[in-house]
């Protein structure tokens, strides 16, 4: 999965160079200008990664932190502020690193690497848009909260989320979920669907692949 990385930074100049920096390691990223406009692409887009200015107009850096915590998304703070306080508060909130402007490009990037090695390092978790799913466990959390899901229906998301961007026929989800010796029909399959759609919200990432069956685009 390519990891997609929010930048709020209101100073225009160093949010371009965060951005450059990154994208000629090969990273995606969304630059917000201000906290408002980070916590609406926060809503749209899942993210791998945030790099945060904590003085930021409308909501700050440590709301947003709050916010991304929520959705499990791990921050990096990149700010002026260098007292020792300051950097104290942000990694007690919760912030993966604490960077301070001036900055090197080449130290920024390193910071990013080794959080988003911590996050990959982390295989029995999925994180999509709100949701994550522990694998080890077998439970899964949307915006912090437990979601009861059945057996079947906890199989079947962590079937499409170990095949991401796949199209699986009905009869293939059948095979693969609930084993050969199912006779049921391939509706089972499409309750199935629709109830990971609406327990979870996930109805624009599981998509339906018309007269074939379903894909889970992560």
């Amino acid at each position: 999965m390519k990891h997609l990385i929010l930048i709020a930074e209101d100073d225009l100049s160093i949010a371009e160079l965060e951005r450059i920096t990154l994208a000629t390691s090969g990273y995606d990223c969304k630059v917000a200008t201000d906290g408002n406009i980070a916590l609406e692409l926060i809503n749209e887009y899942d993210f791998s990664l945030a790099l945060l200015d904590i003085m930021l107009p409308g909501v700050d850096g440590y709301n947003l932190l709050e916010i991304l915590k929520d959705r499990n998304i791990p921050a990096i703070f990149v700010t002026a502020k260098i007292n020792i306080m300051d950097k104290v508060k942000g990694l007690k909130l919760g912030a993966e690193d604490y960077i301070t402007k001036p900055f090197e490009p080449l130290e920024l990037l390193a910071r990013v690497e080794v959080a988003l090695r911590r996050l990959d390092s982390s295989s029995d978790t999925y994180i999509i848009k709100n949701i994550r799913v522990d694998c080890k466990s077998h439970n899964v959390y949307k915006d912090g909260q437990l979601v009861a899901l059945t057996p079947k229906e906890y199989e079947l998301l962590e079937f499409l989320l170990n095949n991401p961007n796949i199209a699986f026929s009905r009869e293939s989800l059948l095979k693969h979920v609930w084993g050969y010796d199912f006779y049921g029909s391939t509706r089972t399959v499409d309750t199935h669907i629709l109830n990971l759609r609406n327990k979870l919200g996930l109805a624009d990432k599981i998509q339906t692949v018309h007269k074939m069956g379903y894909r889970l685009e992560y």
